[in-house]
């Protein structure tokens, strides 16, 4: 292998899995999640000049590669819908409260995030990762003095909403 086939083999294998991670908790699909990492890190193979703060680089990658798949799927959603037939009363529409594992722990908590503001689900998601003050601080366009209080209000925001019926 070439030098800088190792170099980028190495930066792969040593943030794709934190990449994976905090995709996969943004979204709950794991085949999603490898998807969009995987493009992170094509992105990166092609850029001419190496990030100067890698860790906040691929975040930012990857935050935006979440944000584009939702807004594609939100766009599908609602041209299925104009498409679809209206129920009828041999058909009627699903119960909400049949919906099945609603008790699962990783639901719970995608929805206790899903209660937060981005900036905070970015906070809470991104540390969780090992990420520095200065690294959320970068990525979020934040001062680094106040990143350690924005943390603990969205850790508090997240225990609030994790409480929640």
């Amino acid at each position: 292998m070439s030098g800088p086939t190792r170099s980028a083999r190495s930066i792969f294998d040593e943030n794709f899995p934190w990449v994976f991670r905090y995709v996969d908790r943004m979204i709950g699909d794991a085949a999603v999640a490898a998807d969009i990492a995987q493009e992170t890190f094509v992105r990166l193979y092609r850029r001419r000049e190496p990030p100067d703060d890698l860790r906040a680089w691929l975040a930012t990658v990857a935050h935006n590669l979440v944000r584009d798949d939702r807004r594609r799927q939100a766009r599908r959603a609602r041209l299925l819908a104009a498409r679809a037939p209206e129920h009828t009363m041999a058909d009627p529409p699903p119960d909400p409260d049949a919906r099945i594992g609603d008790a699962d722990e990783g639901q719970a908590v995608r929805r206790a995030l899903a209660a937060l503001s981005e900036r905070e689900q970015r906070l809470l998601l991104l540390r969780s990762e090992g990420l520095s003050y200065r690294e959320l601080g970068l990525i979020l366009g934040l001062n680094e003095a106040s990143v350690g209080t924005l943390l603990a209000r969205a850790r508090a925001a997240f225990q609030e909403a994790l409480r929640a019926p």
